[in-house]
Formats: C-alpha cells, structure tokens, sequence
C-alpha cells in the first residue's frame, strides 16, 4: 500500500478536529522529540504530525479522514514499549491517547472498573487498593506505562504468575476501528459465550485492529499481608530448576523472579545500593507470597524452605519490613534500566514451559559461546519467560549487526523446540517481525493477515508492525 504524505490541507482538517492546541509539528522540535522513540534499542522516526484526541468521537473522525486520505496512523500509549510498536516508520500521523486518562467508575458492588487508554497502571493499582480491590498486572513500567498499550500487548509482570496477565482481567472494551466506526467488543460479564471473542481478539493486537477508547476490567480483593525473600544460589540452573518443584510442593507464589549475578549486581549499581554479595552466588529468586492470613504465608514459607534446602542455596534473605521489600523490588524492576546505562542492547523476552527453563537459560548461554555474545538473563521464572539482555560490549559493529541476528534466530528456535514461543509479553511489533515465522507457521500467519484486512482494508492502522 502506497501511502499519502500530509499536507497542509490535512493538517488543517486534522486540526479542525482535536484543536490546534493539541497537534504538533516536526518544528516544534523539542516538543515533538519524545513521539519519535519508545523504549526499544535506540531506534528513531519521526512522524509527520502528532495529534492528541480527548474522546472516541475526536479519533472516530480522525480515523475517518485518515482511511479515506490514505494516511498512516500509530497508536500511541506512553512509548514505554520494547518491540517498536509506537514508531511512526511510515510517518504520517502519531495518535496518541494521553488525553483520555479518567478512571471512569469503579464498581465495588460487581468488582469492576471502567477507565481510558491513558490511565498510567500503577495510579489505577492505588485508586482500586483504596477501595480493598486489587488489579493485579504490574509491568515493571507500572509507574509510567498506560493501561491501553498493557492491553495492546497483554503485559504480564511479576505477579502473572499468581494472577494472570493483562487478558485476564479485561471484559469488555470500547474500540475505535481503522474505518472510523466506534463498537464496544464484549459485555460487562464475567461469563460470555455469544459469538466469537472480539475482546481477547483486540488485546495483544498491537494497535494493528483498533484504538481501544474505553476498558471495563474486572477486580478481585486485594490480599493484605505478604513475605518477601531473596534467594542465593550458587548454580544458574538450580535456581531455574527449583521453580517447578516449588509448584509440586503445592506453593503458588504471588511472584517468582530470577536474577543471575550480573542482573543483581548491575541493578545494584544502577540505584547505588553498596550490597556485598559473596563471590560464588551466581543467581537469585526473588520470591513473594501473598493472602490474607500471616499464619498460612508461614506454613507455605516453611514448605517452601523444605524445597529450598534441597539446593545449593546461600544465605536466604527474609525482608522483615515495608522497606526492605520496596527495596529488593526495586532491584528487580530496575534492572532493564541497569542494563541499558550499561552498554548497547537487545532485550529478547523468551517464554517456554517453566520446567524448561533450566534447558533455555542453558542454550542461551551456550549461544552466546558460539557467537561471541554477552548476555545478562532476569525475568518472570514462575512463567518461563526469561528476558535475555544482549548486550554489545566488545563486539564489532559487523558482529552486531551482521552475526548477532543469526544467534538470535538460534534462540527462538530452541524457545520453539522447547514448547515455547518468542514473546511471553512485549509483543511483535517492529523488531521481532523479521522471525516471527519461526513461530508461527504459514496457516496462522493468512489468518492473522486476512483479519487485519477485513479491520484495516486500507492496511493504515500500525502499519508494518508484526507482519
């Protein structure tokens, strides 16, 4: 598809619509700098305007005059994505839905809330826990991501492995077609079994099928009593191969992280914690239970201690205050920014059955070998989705840009062999669409192809993302 380049003429109309106030232009330089990137590597583009709508009727026109212009529009959240899906590659238009950032209504008779796109994750988390509710998806971005591109992607975070991912908590939503048509996609239910599921459809789309305009979430009650423990071992994998027994030992934590030493080590750096660790401790789980009854948190504490002492386990690490948890929590949502103030990187958000991990973090490891390639591996490891930070360090610009790929193709295929896949939840989008038939095969592919069609017939919706 050939796209139009906007004119005068268009910005003008455009305008007409959201306000003059709320539109700019590549000369405001400083102003339009952060619509050029989001989080991923250190890619750029530069839209050709960027509008900020206050309503569904305002992108409802938008989209209209877009899809009979031919323009290309990007969907915008907070831009805290990793996989290039806010990025105007095609230039044309930046959407984006900061504006719509009201908690609508929360429903404490039915343990539901309706809210905007634009609504940053972690206010939403504090207004429901005010309430006794609790919504548990917590992107390590919670303090600045919004809760539309957490749809977009189905975020998970630490507590998905307790509680589910973004998917799990969403009803119904209000959506703005490429077309310019407003629906809402479901029913304010908790059960629905009338006709195909077009909200499970829209989320994790990647703003390829719609602009979500309104959420409805369902909520469940906030658990108000936890423990928190950091966990040293001196093997990599024995901290990978713990997390399934764990779970045969009848133990669902509300968190299951691991962190191998550079990972720990970094984050400490990076928010200037002077932590000693002894020198053979090679990795750490971070792990947090969760309920209501600090006698029951204890008795799981304890079987889980019979599992532990099974390993080669160091010094376990019991936070006895707020503090102290709010601290080890801190070194582990950090750690992406200490990787990054570090050198050059790729992040690869590799997901497999967690009993696979063990394999995974092996195979990465050993890729690496072949390739020449650092990696520094953290992530949710009650899920098997392991993060794997590549980071450039020593390697020539030739190797990174010309070797590195193929090793990464390597990666992806053993997540594949394994039972896993090549995103657990940071989405397709821009980097990862060049492998994305290593996990899907061509049958998947023509069906997601004909449904952004049969939504996008003029393919201007977040284009050249995925496919």
């Amino acid at each position: 598809m050939k796209f139009n380049t906007i004119t005068p003429e268009f910005v003008e109309s455009l305008s007409a619509i959201v306000g003059r106030e709320h539109v700019l232009l590549p000369a405001a330089a400083d102003d339009m700098l952060r619509y050029t990137h989001d989080e991923t590597e250190d890619l750029r583009f530069e839209p050709e305007v960027v509008l900020k709508p206050a309503n569904a009727a305002e992108i409802s026109l938008i989209m209209k005059f877009c899809h009979e212009n031919l323009i290309p529009v990007t969907p915008r959240g907070a831009g805290t994505g990793l996989s290039g899906g806010a990025l105007a590659i095609h230039k044309g238009v930046i959407l984006s839905t900061e504006r719509l950032d009201k908690i609508l209504h929360i429903d404490e008779r039915n343990l539901q809330a309706t809210v905007e796109p634009g609504v940053i994750t972690q206010v939403f988390q504090e207004a429901v826990i005010e309430r006794g509710l609790f919504y548990p998806p917590d992107p390590s971005s919670r303090g600045s991501c919004f809760l539309g591109g957490n749809l977009s992607q189905s975020s998970g975070g630490p507590r998905a492995v307790k509680y589910g991912v973004t998917k799990d908590y969403v009803l119904n939503m209000e959506v703005v077609l490429p077309t310019g048509e407003i629906t809402w996609t479901g029913a304010n239910v908790l059960k629905n079994a009338t006709g195909y599921n077009l909200t499970q459809l829209m989320v994790g789309s990647e703003g390829t099928l719609g602009i979500i305009t309104k959420i409805v979430f369902r909520l469940i009650p906030y658990p108000t009593q936890n423990l928190v423990l950091l966990v040293p071992f001196r093997k990599e994998e024995e901290a990978c191969e713990v997390v399934s027994r764990i779970f045969m030992a009848g133990i669902v934590p509300s968190a299951l992280e691991f962190m191998e030493r550079e990972a720990i080590e970094w984050a400490d750096r990076y928010l200037g914690f002077a932590t000693e660790r002894p020198a053979d401790e090679r990795a750490h789980l971070l792990i947090e239970l969760d309920g209501n009854d600090m006698d029951l948190l204890y008795k799981d504490a304890e079987r889980l201690y019979e599992v532990l002492e099974k390993f080669d386990v160091g010094d376990i690490l019991v936070a006895d205050n707020e503090k102290q948890k709010n601290e080890l929590w801190q070194l582990r949502r950090n750690v992406a920014h200490a990787v990054k103030s570090n050198s050059i990187y790729k992040e690869e958000d590799t997901v497999v059955p967690r009993a696979e991990l063990p394999a995974l973090l092996k195979g990465v490891k050993e890729i690496g070998a072949r390739y020449n390639f650092k990696s520094v591996c953290y992530g949710h490891a009650g899920d098997g989705n392991l993060h794997v930070n590549i980071v450039k360090a020593d390697m020539s610009d030739d190797d990174w840009n010309n070797k590195l790929p193929e090793g990464i193709k390597e990666i992806f295929r053993l997540c594949v062999r394994l039972g896993g896949t090549i995103s657990g939840e940071h989405g397709i989008g821009l980097v990862q669409r060049q492998y994305i038939d290593i996990a899907l095969n061509e049958v998947q592919l023509r069906l997601m192809r004909g449904i952004k069609d049969l939504f996008d017939p003029h393919g201007i919706l977040n284009p050249g993302k995925i496919f």
